[in-house]
């Protein structure tokens, strides 16, 4: 009896299997992942916000196959401690460049999408985040590398007369080896 119903039982998952559709196969990074390489180590920040200046480390790592750039950035400022995280990657479907953001100031996610212009070396992204006011509100993030040692990354939002003003400035320097 115990034959018959292993029999059976391969039987039936064997013959499940065959018309399960065939996985796809694995992305491969492309040439847009590339982008990601220049950015992999330790950075000090200097965040510029209109209550002053703060300092913090961000470190960057390509990871999962080379599809992603991994990103963990932390601050001290006062005693008040900030954190956050995120992933970026190119989506070869939407032919942009797409991302989250995770961190200790909010309980919903940023998911942002951009374009690389690399004659400038130049990142834009924007994301659709809840405002203070509860409302959706567009951000414009926009981060360019001035050397491989030195990036500037803002981030702007509409203003209440709807013109862009820049809501936050960092400056990365990369630590030395």
């Amino acid at each position: 009896m115990r034959s018959v119903s292993t029999i059976v039982t391969a039987v039936f998952v064997f013959g499940t299997a065959a018309w399960l559709p065939a996985q796809p196969p694995q992305p491969k990074p492309g040439p847009e992942h590339e982008y990601f390489k220049q950015f992999e180590g330790v950075w000090d920040a200097i965040v510029h916000e209109k209550n002053g200046t703060s300092k913090g480390t961000m470190m960057w790592k390509v990871g999962l196959r080379g599809l992603w750039l991994l990103e963990h950035f932390k601050s001290e400022d006062g005693g008040a401690s900030f954190e956050g995280h995120g992933g970026s990657t190119y989506d070869p479907a939407k032919k942009k460049y797409v991302g989250v953001w995770i961190d200790s100031m909010s309980t919903s996610p940023m998911t942002f999408e951009g374009t690389y212009d690399k004659a400038k070396k130049k990142m834009t992204s924007v994301s659709k985040i809840d405002g203070p006011d509860g409302k959706p509100m567009k951000m414009t993030m926009r981060s360019q590398m001035t050397d491989n040692d030195n990036i500037t990354f803002t981030m702007s939002a509409p203003g209440p007369d709807g013109k862009d003003f820049e809501m936050m400035k960092i400056t990365y320097k990369r630590r030395a080896k």
